[in-house]
């Protein structure tokens, strides 16, 4: 038999020694409870602990239900929160990410369930981590139905972390959205986003912080509040804004302005055939745009793929429905406005382009 006796030399080997320390992990499970529970739905069964979370499907409510889901990440925004130790914003920002991307097809966000992967467990991180999951999931009318923390040590550096998420949610079988639903003359309507959102920030961060070497914490009167409170501005929600937009109109999609820029994630949801014109002279980005591009020399096309440029989500109406749309929207403080029109493709067949100039930009 094997000697596994333990010597001064040669210690038992534990997996707190390897670098994993359950009793933190448990600590961080009981800190994160009560914000984990403020996100729910009634159909949720059970609580927080089991090996699966339980959802309840209201077949009373929904006659041909068709599930959607989604799954995303923050991205190197966290390389800002963990720069300031600032976590809860980012929370937010995943379940932004990912709920947005449920509506796009009319579906209502049911339930999230979050992956945390850590080089050491912190467990007042991984509180404030899921306190802001937890929040964006009370403004996405959605449940935290579960999740998980790994610790990884040796993969990861003790103060790294990264998240991702992965969503459900429901839509009548007759009331999918999408690019079929798409008609010529239907009109654009633009949702302004809370800033940069979660996305381009290797970018910002390569320009701002590197190149024009701007602390986090300075002051930035362009902004009215520090560089670091600009870059850790949380994403806006948009979920329950487009179900409420759709119930009370005529709405043929919707577009969520992430990665690829405007013009790409329009021309995702119009059919082949048309061409979506969004015209840069109904809006003027927000400061923080034009400081990344005058600092970085970022040229306009650069821009306009990386960022949303202060544009966070699209809907496509009927045009007799837009003004509806925008009341609604703007009764829910959102701040919204046409942005272009829907009509036949030219010989190019480009989908979505941006035309005119930006006011003052």
């Amino acid at each position: 038999m094997t000697d596994t006796s333990a010597t001064p030399e040669h210690p038992h080997a534990t997996y707190a020694a390897a670098g994993v320390n359950i009793e933190a992990g448990e600590k961080a499970v009981e800190q994160l409870k009560p914000f984990a529970e403020k996100a729910t739905r009634p159909e949720v069964l059970g609580g927080i602990g089991g090996f699966a979370g339980l959802f309840k499907l209201r077949l009373d409510r929904w006659k041909e239900p068709v599930l959607a889901s989604s799954t995303d990440g923050v991205g190197t925004k966290i390389a800002v929160a963990q720069a300031l130790d600032v976590h809860d914003t980012v929370g937010i920002d995943l379940v932004a990410m990912v709920v947005d991307d449920l509506v796009v097809c009319g579906a209502e966000p049911l339930f999230l369930q979050d992956y945390i992967a850590v080089g050491t467990v912190v467990p007042e991180r991984i509180a404030a981590l899921v306190k802001g999951i937890s929040e964006g999931c009370v403004q996405a009318g959605c449940a935290l139905l579960g999740g998980e923390t790994a610790e990884h040590p040796g993969l990861m550096a003790d103060g790294a972390y990264d998240l991702s998420a992965t969503g459900v949610g429901v839509v009548e079988a007759d009331q999918v959205l999408g690019p079929e639903r798409v008609r010529p003359g239907d009109v654009l309507i633009a949702m302004g986003s809370s800033g940069l959102h979660s996305n381009g920030y290797s970018l910002a961060r390569h320009v701002l912080l590197e190149i024009g070497r701007m602390p986090l914490e300075g002051q930035v009167e362009e902004f009215g509040r520090t560089l670091g409170e600009e870059l850790l501005e949380p994403t806006r929600i948009y979920a329950k804004d487009c179900l409420a937009a759709a119930a009370e109109a005529e709405v043929r999609t919707f577009a969520h302005i992430t990665g690829g820029g405007m013009a790409a994630n329009v021309a995702r949801v119009i059919p082949k055939g048309l061409s979506a014109r969004l015209d840069r002279g109904t809006w003027t980005p927000a400061p923080v745009f034009s400081m990344i591009a005058q600092r970085g020399r970022v040229d306009r096309a650069e821009m306009e793929k990386t960022f949303n440029m202060g544009v966070g989500m699209v809907a496509v109406v009927a045009a007799e429905d837009a003004d509806r749309v925008l009341a609604v929207l703007t009764a829910r403080h959102v701040p919204a406005w046409v942005l272009g029109e829907v009509a036949p493709a030219g010989d190019d067949g480009v989908r979505a382009e941006l035309v005119g100039n930006h006011p003052r930009f």
